[in-house]
């Protein structure tokens, strides 16, 4: 049987403290997207040291519970995520010997490659203007085409990534190398071992901080001109996952798509896939636009456009018969 909110923090209390569990928070402005209906309960860790108290006390508890960094690349229900929601701000940074960065798992990427480049530490900077937190970048393996100008290759965090902290569901902390935590393509052990980042240590070579400031500067220019700003139409980022050999973005193009409408959603003008918020945009009006898209690729070119961001908590519309389910 589902808990209430207040039994949730009735639980949860002893080990999180009941003045810092908050109930029916909305979670829209947590997310790049400003979509998403209430947490039943809400907590903020400041620590890698509270935020495996959180998952690990949740756990226990048999409660449902959710890590949420910067809120990129995902679809929060307008009916809210139940359980216990936690807004991981563990934001430590400390330089190791060697060029060796230690950052707890909610450190801000561009906070993070700020303090890198200040100090000749080169190999984040190609992923400057791409919203998310170290946690978030170890789960998908954050990427980018990079360096310009040939941009020859998709370039991967998991490349600068020495090893990883992490708790497992049921308590109790160990750290992985790299080489153990299964990176991909938008992939990571993460995601199907239910397993938490707490920090992530980097191996930084040294570089050149006026090559560093020229990559940035370019990489910046090149995803304004073909990523609609979040700051004016906020996004999850692409939708859909790249299908081979050509973008789904292309293929949504030929359809006609781009600057369809649906509620306050729309397919953008610029990069057709990536869907933005105008203005009071539900999670109904996003997933009914996904599926359309979805109907008229698989009509028109027999390929199934299978979306690559998460669906969290629960959504007031089932209608919608998306190719792949939350």
């Amino acid at each position: 049987m589902r808990r209430t909110a207040g039994e949730v923090r009735e639980a949860l209390a002893p080990a999180l403290g009941a003045d810092r569990l908050r109930l029916g928070v909305p979670l829209a402005p947590y997310t790049t997207f400003r979509i998403g209906g209430p947490a039943d309960v809400l907590y903020d860790a400041t620590s890698a040291d509270e935020l495996a108290t959180a998952v690990t006390s949740a756990h226990a508890a048999g409660i449902p519970c959710f890590v949420l960094g910067l809120g990129a690349n995902i679809l929060v229900g307008d009916r809210g995520v139940r359980g216990l929601v936690v807004r991981n701000l563990a934001r430590g940074i400390q330089d190791l010997a060697g060029g060796r960065v230690r950052a707890e798992s909610g450190v801000v990427i561009a906070d993070l490659i700020r303090h890198a480049v200040a100090r000749g530490r080169s190999g984040l900077e190609h992923y400057v203007g791409i919203p998310s937190t170290v946690g978030g970048a170890v789960w998908q393996n954050l990427h980018f085409l990079s360096p310009a100008p040939a941009r020859e290759r998709t370039m991967f965090i998991a490349e600068v990534v020495e090893s990883v902290e992490l708790v497992p569901p049921g308590g109790g902390r160990m750290t992985v190398p790299r080489e153990a935590m299964g990176f991909g393509y938008d992939d990571s052990r993460l995601h199907t071992s239910g397993e938490t980042a707490l920090a992530v240590t980097f191996a930084l070579p040294e570089g050149d901080p006026a090559v560093m400031h020229r990559v940035m500067q370019e990489n910046l220019s090149w995803r304004g001109a073909r990523h609609p700003w979040l700051e004016v139409h906020p996004s999850a980022g692409s939708v859909f996952k790249k299908i081979e050999g050509v973008g789904a973005g292309r293929l949504i193009d030929q359809c006609g798509l781009k600057g369809h409408r649906i509620g306050g959603a729309q397919i953008s003008h610029i990069h057709a896939n990536i869907l933005v918020n105008l203005g009071g945009a539900t999670a109904a009006d996003v997933r009914a636009l996904i599926a359309l898209a979805q109907h008229q690729v698989r009509e028109r070119f027999g390929q199934s456009l299978e979306p690559e961001i998460g669906f969290i908590g629960e959504f007031a519309e089932e209608s919608a018969q998306l190719d792949a389910k939350s």
